[in-house]
């Protein structure tokens, strides 16, 4: 065990054992956090961490392992099979069984089975008292579980039998069949912010034993994009880069660049953060600005974005910005959305620049936008107000009986919104 540790990845290594140790997700395990009140109370219930990778949910697992009263199970669900869920469940069964038959108390002798009993339980005698064994099965990116494998979970889960922790980078609404997914609670991990990744890197930096420029600690904060393990990853490639030299010098900026195999992106060298930079570019093409948007655009080029996130933000803009005074925008933003799917870098920053250029010189009209985010607010400030009969579609007789479709026309000249919103206009064209 001391050897694979000494091996492990320096996130392995330093991986929190506590939730006083945990870093990010305060709204799960702050001081009234869900996640928090359901660990201390040891009071847990089966449910999915939903986030991007590296925000913390295999630590979080882990902190679960270590301070509630459970036999802990860790299968990814890339390698895992149904042979290896039955076995799990069997082992989880029986020791319920010995939990249930169980009594302790404090003038019973004690042998070396309930010594061990009271050991796995982590409590006094007392509460070791008719205690059930619980199994915590944490199935690591469950996703990849296909529907016969998550259906072989529901029977055990709703009988208690285990305790899932399913962790996700993928919605689990598309991902999690829905009977699994109603008898466990989903848990939205968010991306750690500069605050947090600064707090880990620092961890990292002391357990290796170096520095590094502040200049570094930024280029490698922002190029990490909120992942822990990227940023710890990173560097631990720069401490073995680099070797006893760290001792006197410490991690520089061309360090974390050559561990990263990533040069610094332009607009990071001039303090620009990465959404400040699309949003210039946006603002730009919205103000018709060609030269600006050219502009803002080859900054993005020249650093590495991803051209389909900025194809994909062209796209929106055709509807949004441009909609109705020239509809073609969009037809001719999707082309460049394809063009740069199906070309790459470097090729493709033409095509990007060529729909630029016709996005920032069209004219501009946002009346569907704001039509939609209209009727949008009456649909938040009413909620589902009814359809009137005569739009409803009469499916049944009893449905006809009383009036769903009655009257219907093809092309009324009257309003077709329910009776509160008569009258009203969300599309001024």
């Amino acid at each position: 065990m001391k050897t694979e540790r000494l091996v492990a990845p320096l996130a392995d290594r330093i991986r929190p054992q506590s939730l006083n140790e945990f870093v990010g997700q305060e709204h799960l395990v702050g001081k009234n956090g869900i996640l928090r009140k359901l660990i201390e109370s040891d009071q847990l219930v089966s449910m999915i961490f939903w986030g991007p990778p590296g925000c913390g949910k295999t630590t979080l697992a882990y902190v679960i392992a270590n301070t509630t009263n459970s036999h802990f199970v860790h299968f990814s669900a890339v390698t895992a099979t149904l042979a290896d869920i039955r076995k799990v469940v069997g082992e989880a069964k029986e020791r319920l069984e010995v939990g249930d038959q169980l009594t302790i108390s404090e003038n019973q002798q004690a042998t070396p089975d309930r010594l061990q009993v009271k050991k796995m339980v982590r409590g006094s005698p007392n509460q070791c008292k008719s205690k059930p064994f619980r199994t915590i099965l944490f199935l690591d990116e469950i996703h990849r579980f296909n529907k016969a494998q998550q259906d072989a979970l529901l029977p055990h889960v709703e009988k208690g039998t285990i305790v899932l922790i399913g962790a996700t980078t993928e919605n689990p609404s598309f991902e999690v069949i829905g009977p699994l997914l109603s008898r466990c609670r989903v848990l939205v991990l968010n991306p750690l912010g500069e605050r947090e990744m600064s707090k880990i890197i620092e961890r990292g930096l002391k357990f290796l034993n170096i520095k590094i420029s502040s200049e570094a600690r930024e280029f490698l904060i922002e190029s990490s994009n909120g992942d822990a393990r990227i940023a710890l990853n990173v560097l631990e490639i720069g401490y073995r880069i680099k070797g006893q030299t760290l001792i006197r010098k410490g991690l520089t900026l061309e360090d974390i660049e050559q561990a990263l195999q990533k040069k610094t992106l332009l607009y990071d060298r001039v303090g620009e953060e990465h959404y400040n930079t699309i949003s210039a570019f946006i603002k730009s093409m919205r103000a018709s600005d060609v030269a600006a948007a050219l502009y803002y655009l080859a900054r993005m080029v020249e650093a590495g974005e991803d051209p389909l996130f900025i194809a994909r933000r062209m796209v929106v803009f055709a509807s949004e910005d441009i909609g109705m005074a020239q509809p073609t925008a969009l037809v001719v933003a999707n082309e460049v959305f394809r063009a740069c799917e199906t070309i790459g870098y470097p090729e493709c920053a033409i095509n990007l620049a060529h729909g630029v250029v016709y996005l920032a010189k069209a004219p501009k009209n946002r009346s569907a936008y704001d039509g939609l985010r209209a009727a949008q607010g009456d649909v938040k400030k009413h909620g589902n107000l009814p359809i009137p009969l005569n739009l409803r579609n009469p499916v049944t007789k009893l449905m006809k009986d009383i009036g769903y479709g009655r009257d219907y026309e093809a092309y009324p000249s009257k309003s077709l919104l329910p009776d509160r919103l008569k009258g009203r206009r969300y599309y001024q064209g």
